[in-house]
């Protein structure tokens, strides 16, 4: 509970504004305040195309001088299908989010753009050492997004009043 009412605070949400969800604005963010917020934040999805389809993920990642950094495992479609594109890489989107479920407040960030393997080994050390998998599995790649298109959203109470992240 006590940690509930920490994160409800920390977006702005007073304990009394639980059950009062009034009107909510969609305010735009700049580019550099989306990569900010999503920095913040360790999980997000990363959504790639599987057999000519969408295909969403949960990950975990860093962002690193601006990019999106994952680690992923040996026979994962996001890898193939990387593989497949080679130095070209392969268009993807990646979506972070804060949004409170009772107060409707937070934020939403999509990143678009190239998604390439790292295939440096100091690189890969470089990452392993930064980024702990929250799975069991062996994660023996890691991938790098690097943003062509950076949105991001903040939703705000009617009044004005806006969620800190």
């Amino acid at each position: 509970m006590k940690d509930e009412t920490a994160r409800r605070l920390a977006l702005g949400c007073p304990q009394g504004a639980a059950t009062a969800v009034g009107p909510r604005r969609t305010v735009a963010l700049d580019p550099d305040e989306a990569l900010r917020l999503l920095g913040s934040v360790p999980l997000g999805r990363v959504v790639f195309t599987q057999k000519a389809l969408p295909a969403v993920r949960p990950v975990n990642h860093v962002l690193d001088d601006g990019d999106i950094v994952i680690r992923t495992h040996d026979g994962a479609a996001l890898v193939s299908t990387a593989q497949q594109n080679g130095d070209h890489g392969v268009v993807v989107a990646y979506e972070a989010d804060v949004i409170d479920p009772v107060a409707h407040l937070g934020w939403s960030v999509v990143v678009t753009g190239y998604c390439r393997l790292v295939t440096d080994p100091e690189q890969i050390a470089r990452y392993q050492r930064m980024l702990h998998p929250w799975s069991d599995q062996r994660m023996d790649h890691v991938v790098r997004i690097r943003p062509d298109l950076v949105t991001g959203v903040r939703l705000i109470n009617g009044n004005g009043t806006r969620p800190q992240a």
